[in-house]
């Protein structure tokens, strides 16, 4: 403090040289400003690391909590163990370097906080000193490092490597508080800016990105405490290269919204936490609705923020809808499948969530790809995508390709060919041709392994329509189901049951032992009541374990290399 000078070989303080009107003065100055200090410290610091202890900003810190109003004894024991080792070590030019470095850190974090603060225009900043300005902020920090340096670079280096390494634990660890972060700030501006950069224009196929909106609400029932199907969750990383990328997990309460709002709350925190150790990056939000297709309307209509809104709907298959009697099912499948097209979404749906695979669960064999309709790559890139994951990065893709006995099959093989290698996509090509339903008519037997299903099925819809002509008949009223008007076709549901019929049994004759299959979804036809469109649906997945029914939109979600 004095600074120590030896001329004739015995050191001496310099200031008590000078000193006026005898040196011992500047012994009593030091002796007493060195207990001020220390008795400052003794009564400040302990409960400075107890008032950071009752905060849970560091967990490890949890031994020195107190009761409000208690006296922080082990904090005191801790702080006097501190100062006796540094006292034991008898060397101030070894111990005052490291004080310096911890108060010049200090430092440098108020001023970068004040900086970042300043800069970003937080709305919480509100310095007294009117003449401030972000520069100064950035200048006193810049100076605390410098000087730092030129004390010594290695104390700074650990100092640096010591904070980073805190302010890590206390992002991990750490609890909310009455403190923020400045970098969260910095995030939260840097977000605003790069959604603004997207825009609400339509966005490349090269930059697209898959954003699924899972739809967690089952139909079904789980345990109490798992607000998803945890194979949803292992599905949605699925769809993203290395789990990188966004996903909505949703689900719905019935209710209104003055009741339930408190149960919402809780069932959100309770759905974040499920994500969280799913380790899913997205996030949750819950809808309180009358009912689930009022509650999934305004989901797909309003989730999301410009180019950020979810693009694909993904859901469990209603597969206990007929084994459970819940005739509202049906209706409210449709209903969603509808919404999404009105809505622009894709869709893929998973049949045999039970079976999916976990990421330590490998699979062989092929990944087999019905491909009806465009839909403008989605359903190739899914099959990529899953490639990508290690339960399926030893499967192959096949892609089979659904003609008519009247098409030229090799004309058609060589187009999608073509089509896959412009994709950069390595799959095998199969084309496949049917009978078309008039060949059906005019002649030919049924000789298909689903010919069981089909005719049970043939006979519940004609039940379920002669119910509703006697209801007709009864009330003189038109033709109703699901709440409004239908038109039935009888020749027409008889074709799209034979349709189903037939790729059913060409699935199941090609792919009984594929890893999974990928299958066109069929939109549901106007005018039908819900019942037959599951009836369709069913035929579909008879007998097959593990499919998803994707369905595309206008845009394209892959990019052709020529």
């Amino acid at each position: 403090m004095g600074g120590l000078l030896s001329v004739t070989g015995s050191p001496s303080l310099l200031t008590a040289t000078v000193a006026w009107p005898f040196p011992a003065i500047i012994y009593v100055g030091i002796i007493l400003s060195t207990l001020g200090a220390a008795l400052q410290s003794l009564t400040g610091a302990p409960r400075l690391l107890a008032a950071i202890a009752n905060d849970d900003i560091l967990p490890v810190l949890n031994y020195f909590k107190v009761a409000e109003g208690s006296e922080p004894h082990l904090a005191t024991l801790f702080t006097a163990f501190i100062c006796i080792s540094c006292v034991v070590i008898g060397n101030l030019d070894l111990i005052s370097p490291t004080i310096t470095m911890f108060y010049l850190l200090c430092y440098a974090g108020v001023n970068l906080s004040c900086f970042l603060l300043d800069l970003l225009d937080a709305p919480s900043w509100r310095p007294r000193w009117k003449f401030h300005h972000w520069s100064l902020s950035l200048l006193g920090a810049t100076i605390c490092i410098v000087i730092m340096f030129l004390i010594s670079w290695s104390f700074t280096i650990v100092s640096l490597a010591l904070a980073s390494l805190i302010y890590k634990y206390v992002g991990i660890k750490g609890k909310a508080g009455d403190w923020g972060d400045g970098f969260k700030s910095a995030y939260f501006q840097l977000a605003l800016r790069s959604l603004r950069s997207l825009g609400a224009n339509q966005v490349h196929p090269k930059n697209w990105y898959p954003i699924p909106l899972v739809f967690c609400r089952p139909w079904g029932k789980l345990p109490e405490n798992v607000p998803c199907h945890p194979k949803l969750a292992d599905f949605a990383n699925f769809m993203k290269k290395k789990g990188r990328g966004m996903s909505i997990f949703v689900s719905i309460l019935d209710g209104d919204y003055h009741e339930r709002a408190e149960d919402a709350r809780a069932a959100c925190q309770q759905l974040s936490t499920f994500i969280e150790y799913k380790q899913c990056e997205g996030v949750a939000e819950i809808i309180v609705a009358p009912n689930m297709s009022t509650g999934f309307r305004a989901i797909v209509q309003t989730m999301g923020l410009g180019n950020l809104k979810p693009n694909i709907v993904v859901m469990r298959y209603p597969e206990i809808w007929r084994r459970e009697n819940l005739t509202e099912i049906p209706a409210t499948f449709v209903g969603i499948i509808n919404d999404c097209i009105v809505a622009n979404k894709a869709v893929v749906i998973v049949k045999g969530l039970d079976e999916w695979p976990n990421e330590f669960q490998r699979q062989f064999g092929t990944i087999d790809l019905y491909w009806i309709v465009r839909d403008g790559g989605l359903m190739l890139l899914l099959s990529q995508l899953l490639l990508t994951k290690e339960s399926f990065e030893s499967c192959k893709i096949q892609v089979f390709c659904i003609a008519e006995e009247d098409s030229d099959a090799e004309a058609l093989k060589a187009d999608v060919k073509k089509f896959l290698y412009d994709l950069r996509m390595q799959a095998e090509v199969i084309v496949i041709t049917i009978k078309g339903w008039d060949s059906q008519v005019e002649g030919g037997s049924q000789s298909d392994d689903s010919l069981e299903a089909f005719t049970a099925a043939q006979r519940r819809i004609a039940d379920y329509l002669s119910r509703m002509k006697e209801t007709v008949q009864r009330e003189g009223k038109p033709l109703m189901a699901d709440g409004k008007e239908v038109v039935v076709n009888e020749q027409q549901v008889e074709k799209f049951l034979y349709t189903t019929l037939k790729l059913n049994s060409t699935i199941l004759r090609y792919s009984r032992m594929a890893a999974v299959v990928l299958v066109s979804l069929p939109p549901p036809p106007s005018n039908h009541p819900a019942y037959f469109y599951m009836e369709y649906m069913d035929l579909l997945v008879e007998n097959i374990p593990r499919m998803l029914i994707v369905r595309g939109y206008s845009k394209r979600v892959v990019t052709l290399f020529t």
